[in-house]
């Protein structure tokens, strides 16, 4: 019997997942519900993770070293060195899978979990690695009424947890299947996003289009020194470099902010979902218009991000940004409405002279005028656009518009800018529009020739863009493919004066009948 494909352990994945979900959700909404899901799976994760690190560590002196079956006494003598190394610290009473065999007997439960997360949290306080590990169980209420209204029945509801994820094939360390639980992840954040509309889509990008974008910016290159998103959401588009180069080819790290503190809280639990060392990740809570976090660590030689559109800032009410040297080159601020644009004036300027950004964009950005045309201006004149890539419509959790992605370069080879009709690049999968990997590699192909393709693809002369007001949407020049049937014309005549003829004699043997039936009646 040949071992399952890839494809079909993650299928069965999936559907354990999907069948965990529905069977505990109970008066948990969908969205809230994800929060006990990925904390639980988070604690597994860093259970099994620590305990590997752990065990091979020892077995090379002692073969037969188990750390979850030591007394937390003897643990104790490992946690220094061990927190420096891994980050955290989880003594063996406060694994998982020694907290799961005394679950259903715990009466106490909801305060056993608290007290371990409050631990795990703890074990790191006054270490480098405390700002990576602070608050991380911070939405996981094991308090709620949410899980039931009385603490048994709370704690019913967390044995089933805990029990449902205990029992997840999810791979051993030892056979490099850790990537289970990444995808367990992702797809949890692509189940509930589905089913969130908006709230979901507004920090979960699709994982095709992360990984496009990805694998634009570093077209040519094997490995990059810092990788960032200023807002990076649940972390899945930086996660893409880890499996586009390597995650040991980004040497110097994840570097992202999140305004939102759930999702901040989320990103920081997928780096270490995904194995990524708490020293190469830099992940900041905050607002990066207002009060950016890695101005120390800036410039970045790859830049991926998937902005909130048209979101609200403070734009020209704050005296102080005009003056910023983000903003200030452009000689405006994006419009208080829509800070799309402010985004982009960040990202250009933190971008390394050898680096690449690519950002998806809302339409609208492309051909607004005011202030916006002014920013479209500085960056065309200054020639930091390479390309502009149409993307199809309905990708997207929360919205059916079709978005774009502006790539952005400071070390041009030449004065053109690129435009990329992927608007046809899709196939349909469930409810939603899905890039295939032919599709994503059509466009990548087409950026990196950087050649003209009837109806695909067009390179411009910035001179042009510049007379056409600075309009960057792909549909001003990139005809599309004209579907309509050519008409033969003089055919077409012949064929209606045809028509006329056999309409004609159809009427004559039509009025010879009614006049015999006329005569007939008389």
């Amino acid at each position: 019997m040949t071992a399952p494909t890839k494809e079909a352990q993650r299928a069965e994945l999936h559907k354990t997942i999907w069948r965990i979900a529905n069977d505990l959700r109970g008066s948990v909404d969908g969205w809230d519900f994800k929060t006990y899901v990925l904390g639980l799976l988070f604690y597994r994760f860093i259970s099994e993770n620590l305990t590997a690190y752990l065990n091979e560590l020892e077995q090379k002196t002692n073969p037969g070293f188990n750390y979850a079956a030591i007394s937390d006494e003897d643990a104790e003598f490992g946690r220094d060195e061990t927190v420096n190394e891994k980050g955290f610290y989880i003594l063996p009473s406060e694994l998982f899978e020694n907290v799961r065999k005394r679950a259903r007997d715990d009466e106490n439960l909801n305060e056993t979990l608290e007290n371990v997360f409050k631990n795990i949290e703890g074990s790191a306080r006054g270490t480098a690695s405390e700002d990576d590990l602070k608050g991380l169980f911070e939405d996981l209420d094991v308090n709620s009424t949410k899980l039931g209204q009385t603490v048994a029945k709370r704690n019913e509801k967390l044995v089933k947890l805990l029990d449902a994820f205990g029992d997840l094939e999810l791979g051993k360390f030892a056979d490099n299947t850790i990537d289970a639980f990444g995808d367990a992840y992702e797809y949890l954040m692509t189940m509930y996003a589905s089913s969130a509309g908006k709230s979901g889509g507004e920090f979960f990008t699709p994982q095709e289009v992360s990984e496009l974008l990805a694998r634009i910016t570093v077209v040519g290159k094997t490995e990059v020194n810092k990788v960032y998103d200023p807002a990076c959401g649940s972390g899945s588009m930086l996660l893409q470099f880890a499996k586009v180069l390597g995650k040991e080819n980004v040497h110097q790290g994840f570097f992202g902010q999140e305004i939102n503190l759930t999702t901040y809280n989320l990103c920081r639990i997928n780096m270490f979902l995904h194995d990524i060392n708490y020293e190469k990740f830099q992940i900041a809570h905050g607002d990066t218009l207002i009060d950016p976090a890695h101005m120390d660590d800036e410039p970045f030689e790859a830049i991926v991000s998937n902005p909130p559109y048209s979101t609200k800032w403070e734009g020209k009410d704050n005296p102080l940004l005009i003056n910023d040297p983000r903003y200030a080159p452009a000689g405006v601020l994006a419009p208080k409405s829509k800070a799309d644009l402010a985004f982009t004036m960040h990202m250009v300027s933190w971008l390394a002279t050898s680096g690449t950004a690519a950002i998806v964009e809302f339409p609208g950005v492309l051909y607004r005028g005011g202030a916006e045309q002014t920013i479209r201006k500085y960056l065309i004149d200054n020639n930091f656009v390479d390309a502009v890539i149409q993307l199809p419509p309905d990708l997207f959790f929360g919205t059916t518009i079709a978005t774009c992605v502006i790539v952005l370069k400071k070390s041009k080879t030449d004065n053109r800018t690129l435009f990329i009709d992927a608007s046809e690049q899709f196939v349909r999968g469930g409810n939603k529009n899905k890039l295939t990997a032919e599709n994503q590699q059509k466009i990548l192909d087409a950026f990196t020739a950087r050649e003209e393709i009837e109806h695909f693809a067009r390179l411009v002369e910035n001179r042009e863009i510049a007379e056409n007001d600075y309009n960057i949407a792909v549909s001003s020049y990139v005809e599309p493919v004209d579907l309509r049937e050519e008409v033969d014309i003089m055919e077409l005549n012949a064929e209606i004066a045809g028509i006329v003829q056999r309409q004609a004699k159809l009427r004559g043997e039509i009025d010879a009948i009614v006049a015999e039936i006329e005569g007939a009646e008389v």
